[in-house]
């Protein structure tokens, strides 16, 4: 068997190369990592604006949304759903949460989901979250990227909102039925006076 040793001087030389790599491809690791965290948002929004498009072609309005920005479609497990003589659905609404509660029909004797589970932002941990807007006829969901103006769906209008996602000010959204720069009350307030 022959054991090859290695000089001081060839370990400092391996050593100070796999430094200098390190240093060299750290930032663009890290700008990976935020990059993927961005494009889970991007998924995220597309996923929530499919389903609450399918929800609305079910019911024929959106559902409601809570006043810190969480769709109301869940139900305290020991609440019963009934349905009244006019057809409409008889149940306490609570707020789902991100990351954890399923987007489901709540009628009785439906199984169908929207999505197994609301998703979260992958910053819910420090604080940052997702945000649902309604009036029943419109929607808008909020986000914040941390790519800022280096993401392709970064809006400044939606910066200039000032509205909070968490810690963070949202910068980007989708919305269905209305702008972006606004919120669905000044929309409507707009459509009024025309």
């Amino acid at each position: 068997m022959n054991i090859t040793k290695f000089t001081k001087s060839e370990l400092i030389a391996t050593a100070i190369i796999f430094a200098v790599l390190f240093i060299i491809s750290y930032p663009n690791f890290i700008l990976s990592l935020r990059r993927a965290r961005d494009q889970v948002r991007r998924d995220d929004l597309g996923a929530l604006q499919h389903s609450l498009g399918e929800y609305e072609s079910d019911f024929g309005i959106f559902p409601p949304a809570s006043s810190d920005g969480k769709i109301m479609d869940c139900k305290k497990p020991e609440d019963v759903v009934k349905i009244d003589k006019k057809g409409r659905l008889i149940v306490n609404l609570i707020p789902c949460q991100w990351g954890q509660d399923p987007f489901v029909d709540l009628t009785p004797g439906s199984s169908k989901t929207y999505m197994k589970t609301l998703p979260r932002d992958p910053y819910f941990d420090k604080g940052v979250t997702y945000l649902y807007f309604t009036d029943g006829s419109r929607f808008q969901i909020l986000a914040y990227m941390e790519g800022a103006k280096d993401e392709v769906d970064y809006d400044q209008r939606v910066v200039a909102r000032n509205i909070k996602c968490g810690t963070q000010i949202c910068n980007v959204g989708r919305a269905f039925n209305c702008p972006i720069d606004k919120s669905i009350e000044e929309y409507d307030r707009e459509l009024l006076l025309k």
